[in-house]
């Protein structure tokens, strides 16, 4: 086999980057690059990522090794760098060659290969950092690999992100789906529809809030699920109504200011539990957790903030007086113009939000007319993987925490 024929544990093509050494250690082989770059690899994940020799399967680039067969008879029994710079390992006990392509290497010791890799990193905004939505141009988004990435580029980084000039007919959210991934089915149906009228105020028939006139204060959706939707996409089918301007807020920033400026606050809605309730006919959805749930071990921040299915304290009594006050300043600070951004829905508008982040809310209407909004949520895993995809396509790596 020539080094350059190296088949990868994946399906992406990576630039040949010759490794200048390699020497084993222990348990570890030691490779380095021409330009200083460096890894250290364990044996046993070597050998499990051995492309067609044992360890990855050459048709579905899936592992084959059971962690069960691992044992102290696997060992490196010789070491080479080829001559076109690809690593060569001969593994004991069964004498099997492997070859391993340099630049995918590479990519892991660059830190390529990790969850952050090829995504923005988030950037938290207020209404001075970024007084405007980003927008983009939605006539283009099914088929301009630039504007689909900038758009979901922009919606990982800031929270949110718009597409103007979208279609209005009823298939357009269908189609933005089959270029990002599974749609997140829920009680109201993959496919919704936000229909507010001056009408339909108090109208019993209605199975949420969204469909009334009132105002709506800043808020994530279905915090009454163990783990709620992950981003959020609204498209204006029509709006002949006044006022209702729709209004967004980074609440990762609301919650970096709570923790700078009020921190007594910051540690009640950060380890206080509130039950939050569907109390709709037919469903009883109910979780328990903060308003503030900060995740482990680098998991998305999750804000639980919507008063109307918020049902219960769930901490002992003389804890609630400190729960309603730190809740109280929170839902102040994220309803303030140091945070809220307020714009009107145009027809043809799709705004893509971080669910679990951003606090979106409306404004009352001021008259009467009809207002349609179609909405779907798709989890982060998905739109993380398109980007990922569309980004690797464009070649831009998003390697600087700036980017």
């Amino acid at each position: 086999m020539s080094g350059k024929s190296v088949a990868t544990p994946d399906f992406y093509t990576y630039e040949w980057d010759p490794i200048a050494g390699a020497e084993v250690d222990g348990r570890f082989v030691d490779l380095r690059w021409s330009d200083g770059a460096e890894l250290r690899a364990v044996d046993f994940w070597l050998r499990e990522n051995a492309v067609g020799a044992g360890g990855v399967d050459l048709a579905t680039r899936e592992g084959l090794f059971d962690p069960a067969e691992l044992c102290d008879d696997i060992a490196i029994a010789a070491l080479e760098v080829g001559p076109d710079g690809e690593l060569r390992i001969t593994w004991a006990p069964d004498g099997v060659e492997a070859v391993y392509h340099p630049g995918w290497l590479r990519h892991v010791a660059d830190g390529q290969h990790l969850a952050t890799s090829w995504i923005p990193r988030p950037v938290p905004w207020t209404a001075a950092t970024m007084p405007e939505l980003p927008t983009h141009d939605g006539s283009k988004v099914l088929d301009d690999d630039a504007v689909f990435a900038g758009w979901l580029n922009d919606m990982l980084r800031h929270g949110v992100s718009r597409l103007r000039g979208c279609p209005t007919d009823a298939d357009f959210n269908s189609a933005l789906a089959g270029r990002i991934g599974a749609v997140r089915d829920t009680n109201f149906g993959a496919h919704w529809d936000v229909k507010a009228d001056v009408a339909m105020a108090g109208d019993a028939s209605t199975n949420s809030t969204a469909n009334t006139n009132r105002r709506l204060g800043p808020h994530t959706d279905l915090p009454t699920r163990e783990t709620p939707p992950g981003f959020q996409f609204l498209r204006c089918i029509a709006n002949e109504a006044g006022g209702g301007f729709s209004t967004m807020a980074d609440g990762a920033a609301v919650v970096d200011a709570l923790c700078a400026e009020h921190p007594e606050h910051y540690e009640a809605l950060t380890t206080l539990r509130w039950v939050f309730f569907n109390r709709g006919p037919g469903i009883d959805h109910r979780w328990s957790g903060p308003l503030i749930d900060l995740g482990v071990d680098g998991s998305p921040l999750t804000l639980r903030a919507f008063y109307p299915v918020r049902g219960f304290p769930d901490m002992a009594a003389e804890d609630m007086p400190r729960a309603y006050a730190a809740m109280s300043c929170f839902s102040r600070l994220a309803d303030s113009d140091r945070f809220k951004l307020a714009s009107p829905f145009l027809p043809g508008d799709l705004v893509g939000f971080d669910n679990r982040r951003i606090l979106h809310g409306r404004d009352a209407f001021e008259s009467g007319g009809h207002r349609h909004l179609r909405g779907m949520y798709i989890d982060h895993d998905e739109v993380r993987s398109a980007a990922r995809v569309v980004n690797r396509r464009l070649g831009q790596t998003h390697s600087t925490p700036n980017s």
